[in-house]
């Protein structure tokens, strides 16, 4: 079988005394979309931050391309996260800035880029993604759908290897939300980068991902095709994948 892009083995992280992921093992392939579901609250957005490195593990260890990232120097750390980009939740555009400006910000932030390329590089992936002409514009003045495209230019602008999206379609209505992921697998294959997702949307998400993965407790308790979660005999998994309650909670409602 090929081997993961992305692995975690073991990974623990502790805020205090909550234990948010508790011996995380989750593999990642190249090209492929990883959907990560579960319940609200188990550390899927904490997760996500491991993956990119912007949270350290207390114990545990991740892999990119086989070789452990803590082994790593810190010019070797830098590049790595140049090949990630993060479509936070919500979009997390700056309403003072010009769609021009919210684009460009990866690109300054690298510090090595001159001036005529970020432009280029921003002009591109504005026309690549239909958003040429509203450079000077400000996201108040956009659509929701344009937003989010916007969102989507900024994360590709710097042409990365893997892009994480942190609940793409939070606060959107169905024709939106549904749109947000068309878009998603659109660029996916376009651009052909790792996808992986933090989602709700059951079963939108199976139709878009070649894998999925559910977190639970802090624990992965599977991972596999969306075929597969689909015809696992998991309680857990089935009860969520089709909204259904618990027994022990359903038994607690009965009894008010």
């Amino acid at each position: 079988m090929t081997e993961p892009l992305i692995e975690l083995k073991g990974v623990v992280k502790r805020f205090g005394d909550n234990v948010v992921l508790n011996g995380v093992d989750l593999s990642l392939y190249r090209g492929e979309v990883t959907t990560i579901i579960g319940k609200s609250g188990t550390g899927k957005s904490v997760l996500l931050k491991h993956i990119i490195g912007l949270l350290v593990p207390d114990a545990g260890d991740i892999f990119f391309n086989g070789q452990n990232i803590q082994t790593l120097t810190r010019e070797e750390r830098r590049a790595l996260k140049m090949k990630f980009s993060y479509m936070f939740q919500g979009n997390a555009l700056f309403d003072s800035m010009t769609v021009y400006e919210n684009v460009a910000l990866p690109l300054k932030e690298k510090g090595r880029t001159p001036a005529p390329e970020i432009e280029e590089h921003v002009r591109d992936k504005l026309a690549q993604l239909d958003l040429s002409g509203i450079e000077d514009r400000y996201p108040s003045q956009l659509s929701g759908g344009m937003r989010k495209r916007v969102a989507m230019a900024r994360s590709l602008v710097t042409d990365p290897e893997i892009v994480l999206f942190d609940e793409p379609t939070t606060g959107l209505d169905p024709i939106r939300k549904n749109a947000s992921l068309a878009m998603i697998t659109q660029y996916q294959k376009a651009y052909g980068f790792t996808a992986v997702l933090v989602s709700h949307e059951i079963p939108d998400v199976f139709y878009i991902s070649q894998r999925i993965a559910m977190l639970d407790q802090g624990r992965i308790i599977f991972q596999g095709s969306p075929e597969a979660v689909q015809k696992s005999d998991l309680p857990l998994i089935q009860q969520f994948i089709r909204g259904q309650v618990p027994d022990n909670i359903r038994n607690a409602l009965n009894e008010l």
